[in-house]
């Protein structure tokens, strides 16, 4: 049994303790909004916080994951309301298949909780989540307007 926290969220899992943290959170829990993308944590789809750190969910055990705050892209709603960089998003018209984009909202939020004002450097270093529509001028758009705001 794996005691995790997701979201703020109590959850008791029975499952093997190699299973991908991915699996756990879409199949075991039920939040579809982190994706599974390549399987070897190259391309980001499943980034999540992971104590406050963008961390690639398909390559962590999630006996890596017990006792530890895990967010995923569900969290970042408050009361009806999206995050900044949801907003942003939406604003620059980043997505366009969208299946990158919700690793790539929590790997800015992550990159953007511990470096208010990155520079394109930080931005580029942080954010290496894979896009393949190509919406990487959108999505550094997006993130400059957060910055600005």
């Amino acid at each position: 049994m794996a005691n995790l926290n997701i979201n703020g969220k109590k959850y008791a899992v029975d499952v093997d303790p190699d299973t991908p943290l991915l699996w756990v959170i879409r199949e075991q829990v039920g939040l579809t909004g982190t994706k599974y993308g390549c399987g070897i944590g190259a391309c980001g789809a499943c980034t999540v916080l992971f104590e406050g750190q963008a961390m690639r969910s398909c390559s962590l055990p999630v006996s890596a994951a017990e006792g530890k705050k895990i967010e995923t892209i569900e969290s970042l709603e408050k009361s009806g309301q999206l995050s900044k960089i949801q907003k942003a998003w939406v604003e620059k018209q980043v997505p366009q298949c969208g299946y990158c984009q919700s690793g790539m909202v929590m790997a800015t939020t992550a990159l953007l909780r511990n470096n208010p004002k990155p520079s394109d450097e930080e931005i580029s270093a942080s954010v290496s989540n894979i896009c393949r529509c190509g919406t990487f001028q959108q999505v550094r758009d997006a993130i400059h307007a957060v910055i600005k705001a």
